[in-house]
């Protein structure tokens, strides 16, 4: 039934949008026809090579054994995996970085009082997961957590955002010198201890509740996949949203000989002490809370009534950590371009995890081992890639994105030179391509997802998704999945190895992987192992094929095209939608203040009128000002002007020596998204475009300093950076004229 309502609709989607359903192979983005007909044909070979097995057996060696960063399981994973890609004929490195890494000596958590209690902070062995019991696995903690001891009353905040302390300040309750309890969701993990700090709380202690990732959802692990009473979720805490990497040695690579802070002068610590848990740990802490009751969408799924606090009974916390510096091992494989080598296509995908990591990160990355060995064995045909492909294998991406930012920092001039764009992957499960990154990227990834098929559904990939959003989108979402050609990917923020690749050089970037069926608990838990992933994720690992020949594309296409395959009006018309809506965010913000200090100045009037009434009247907010918007509209009126007319050329009927010169010029275009000064208060972020939000962590703001002066009330440094945003639009419209006039059009 599935696959008959999915066909439907993606025949009517192609339909509303005036295409047809059985339409020829489209002309390659880049491509002459004559190369477009090769690389099709090339693409056929690399299919056939795909072997299922490789992944299923890769998987089960690697995840054997607990592979987090200074473990004995991480460096011999990594010397396995080089040693595959010498044995499939790559020049293979194995690159070490040492970065400070804290794990756990001390571990506290009790309520006090009469019903008191000590948290068992442990996840125990299943006879049905066999990698359960194997010793040399990591604690239950949050890395980048600093060493405390406190205790006092504790505060349910709900997801721990900032809109949540709202809510708390609504209901009298005020969280300074208190310890707060954040569930997961709603945010990354980091912002929950940044914001209650922000707050005055003391501590931090997060917990997964079963309404988000447990029996909530379904059946719990090992009957089912979804988290149980004990698994809990172990991640970073630090504030990546101010720069990623190593956090004694931002800006550069974590190499011998390399400046250290002083661990005082740390910026991405976190302030207070943090720890997660489980929620058979979380369920006493919740009932010892007192107050108001929450409201309706601040309840979980546990079996008690969720109160706000505080509680009467003090809860005691006390952490303490080894701070040392700790080994990092990135495999770097390349494959020599034969005619452009020193422009290169990166592939890159993590193999380092808090425990066994199956799924997270290993689905992802022998997705990425298979197509580089199908790969390798085009190249016994004789074949060999116009570009050099490099593949990489990140070691700690799970405490910070560590291995490949200190690789970037340190590779950064050479980078900035040869990067011409990133294909970056993850986790994997079965379901739906999800997929982002750079918008001049987006017609030659939906191109890409056109020519793979679904293995559930039997349509293309694309098909499946843009089924999706006609399903389950929005309503802009639903109309533009009906009419517009290419499907919209995502912005990227943050969360994953492209980071440093996009936001701090400004290389074109994609994120890609896929998921929704394949769901459950197990994420950063002892029991996201082998033995969960083939019984409920990806069993047959056909979807781990699926990523190959999606990735495969991409990577093959990009190192293969005769020009690199940029695309300028899908990248403009996205900028006009972050455009609107920084415009209505202000207008919007402008009204509501304007309201709200109506309403205060009503009742200021009607106590002058009644001395009698005794009642606190809120002071007015500062007028939020008419920004002067208009640099960006014309920024982006120029830039729409120069991508339509470089999109409207036929690049590839160039001389080998001007497509190489073309190359040069696209491949700098991303960069001229970035100011090297970089965002306010996180220089790091230098991208203008995209950034992971200061108070989302992972989520997205769409021209940042913009949109959050915007959000956070600095009036002044909204008008200020207007004008730095359009000039940024305009250097990247000079560049695409460039590129225009190198094609002999004025």
């Amino acid at each position: 039934m599935l696959r008959r309502v999915l066909s439907t609709l993606c025949l009517a989607s192609f339909s509303l949008s005036g295409l047809p359903v059985l339409a020829e192979p489209l002309p390659l983005l880049g491509f002459s026809p004559t190369s477009a007909a090769q690389e099709r044909t090339l693409e056929g070979q690399y299919d056939a090579q795909l072997d299922r097995s490789h992944l299923r057996d890769w998987m089960q060696r690697l995840s054997a054994k607990p592979h987090h960063i200074g473990s004995p399981g991480d460096k011999e994973n990594a010397e396995y995996i080089a040693a595959q890609f010498r044995s499939w004929g790559y020049e293979t490195e194995i690159e070490r970085f040492d970065v400070l890494f804290p794990t756990p000596k001390t571990r506290v958590l009790q309520l006090n009082g009469s019903r008191k209690y000590r948290a068992r902070l442990a996840e125990p062995p299943l006879k049905e997961d066999s990698t359960s019991a194997v010793p040399g696995q990591l604690p239950i903690y949050n890395a980048y957590s600093i060493d405390g001891d406190v205790t006092a009353p504790l505060v349910y905040v709900n997801y721990g955002i900032p809109k949540d302390y709202e809510v708390l300040a609504a209901h009298g309750i005020d969280v300074k010198g208190k310890i707060v309890i954040a569930r997961y969701g709603g945010s990354w993990r980091g912002i929950k201890p940044k914001v209650a700090y922000e707050h005055g709380a003391i501590g931090c202690i997060i917990y997964s509740d079963p309404k988000d990732d447990g029996f909530g959802q379904g059946e719990i692990y090992p009957k089912g996949p979804w988290r149980n009473p004990y698994g809990a979720q172990r991640g970073s805490v630090a504030d990546m949203p101010v720069h990623a990497g190593d956090p004694l040695t931002p800006g550069i690579g974590s190499v011998p000989g390399a400046k250290r802070l002083d661990m005082k002068d740390a910026t991405t610590l976190t302030k207070i002490p943090v720890l997660p848990i489980s929620y058979a740990d979380a369920l006493p802490l919740l009932q010892a809370l007192e107050g108001p009751i929450a409201p309706p969408e601040w309840r979980g799924a546990l079996p008690l009534t969720y109160r706000l606090g505080a509680s009467a009974a003090s809860v005691h916390l006390k952490l303490a950590f080894n701070w040392q510096q700790t080994p990092v091992y990135d495999v770097i494989a390349k494959l020599p371009g034969k005619e452009r080598p020193d422009e290169w296509v990166i592939r890159g995908n993590h193999h380092d995890a808090w425990v066994f990591g199956a799924s997270d990160p290993l689905s992802g990355a022998v997705a990425l081992m298979e197509e580089a060995r199908a790969v390798s064995t085009l190249t016994k045909t004789g074949w060999k890639p116009k570009r050099t492909i490099v593949y990489a294998l990140w070691s700690g991406e799970e405490p910070g994105l560590l291995g490949s930012t200190e690789w970037v920092e340190t590779h950064a001039q050479l980078l900035q030179q040869k990067a011409a764009l990133y294909i970056n992957s993850d986790s994997n499960t079965r379901g739906f391509l999800d997929i982002g990154g750079s918008h001049s990227l987006e017609k030659f990834a939906n191109q890409a997802a056109t020519d793979v098929t679904d293995p559930e559904t039997g349509l293309n990939v694309l098909a499946r998704t843009r089924a999706r959003e006609i399903v389950k989108g929005s309503s802009e979402e639903r109309r533009e999945a009906r009419e517009r050609p290419d499907l919209r990917i995502d912005a990227l923020g943050s969360g994953s190895d492209f980071t440093p690749f996009l936001q701090h050089l400004g290389i074109a970037s994609l994120n890609l992987g896929f998921g929704g069926e394949g769901v459950g608990g197990s994420y950063h838990s002892t029991y996201d192992s082998f033995d969960n992933y083939v019984r409920f994720l990806d069993p047959k690992f056909e979807y781990g094929i699926t990523l190959a020949q999606t990735a495969g594309r991409l990577t093959l296409r990009a190192a293969n095209a005769d020009v690199l395959p940029f695309e300028f009006t899908d990248f403009a018309d996205t900028l006009q939608k972050y455009v609107d809506e920084v415009t209505k965010l202000a207008k919007t913000l402008r009204e509501e203040t304007a309201e709200k200090n109506r309403q205060i100045s009503e009742k200021l009037l009607v106590a002058v009128a009644d001395p009698t009434q005794t009642f606190v009247t809120p002071q007015t907010e500062t007028p939020v000002p008419a920004f002067d918007f208009a640099p960006l509209e014309q920024a982006l009126a120029r830039l729409k002007t120069s991508a339509k007319r470089y999109d409207a050329t036929k690049a590839t009927a160039l001389s080998p020596q001007q497509q190489l010169a073309l190359d040069g010029l696209l491949s700098q275009i991303e960069r001229k998204m970035t100011q090297e000064a970089g965002l306010p208060r996180r220089p790091w972020f230098k991208h203008q475009i995209y950034a992971p939000g200061f108070y989302t962590g992972y989520g997205v703001k769409t021209l940042p300093a913009v949109r959050e002066a915007i959000e956070q009330r600095q009036w002044t440094e909204v008008q200020t950076q207007i004008p730095i945003v359009a000039s940024t639009l305009d250097q990247v419209s000079t560049q695409i004229d460039k590129a225009t006039a190198l094609l002999g059009i004025p």
